[in-house]
């Protein structure tokens, strides 16, 4: 296994391991069932398999990150991300705070779109895998702004 290959599979790990973290300490439960939620909610067993797919991406674009001429400027920018990620579980899920978490996940959206333009020419691969993730959380800031609207 290369490098580059060994890389993927730490930052992959930790992205599981903070998604996976942040799911376990902070189920959605009967507090979210008993939101209203709009029309566009996907149904709840879409989330799981979405952000896992998701995690194994934003983990493979860190380690090309890691390994390119822009890593300095890409790195300390994916952990961010990484810990904003499992921070907007925990505030959104076990905290109920959903206009913060609004906040968070709109912040998000911004960095993963200065990520995907920092890492374009130097790691174009790195910023083409995040493209699904900023489309998602872009869903997920829509979605979360709703849900603050309906409540």
């Amino acid at each position: 296994m290369n490098e580059v290959a060994r890389s993927a599979v730490v930052f992959t790990a930790a992205m599981l391991a903070i998604g996976f973290a942040a799911a376990w300490f902070s189920p959605p439960g009967e507090w979210y069932a008993s939101l209203n939620k709009p029309s566009f909610n996907p149904p709840d067993w879409v989330f799981a398999p979405v952000w896992t797919l998701l995690y194994v991406m934003i983990g493979v674009s860190g380690a090309l990150a890691r390994h390119s001429e822009a890593r300095e400027r890409l790195v300390p920018l994916w952990v961010v991300l990484a810990l904003l990620n499992g921070g907007w579980s925990i505030l959104f899920f076990r905290m109920h705070q959903t206009g913060s978490a609004l906040i968070v996940v709109a912040c998000m959206f911004a960095m993963i779109l200065v990520y995907i333009a920092r890492a374009w020419w130097p790691a174009r691969a790195a910023a083409l895998l995040f493209m699904p993730y900023a489309a998602w959380v872009a869903f997920a800031t829509l979605l979360n702004g709703a849900i603050v609207m309906l409540n």
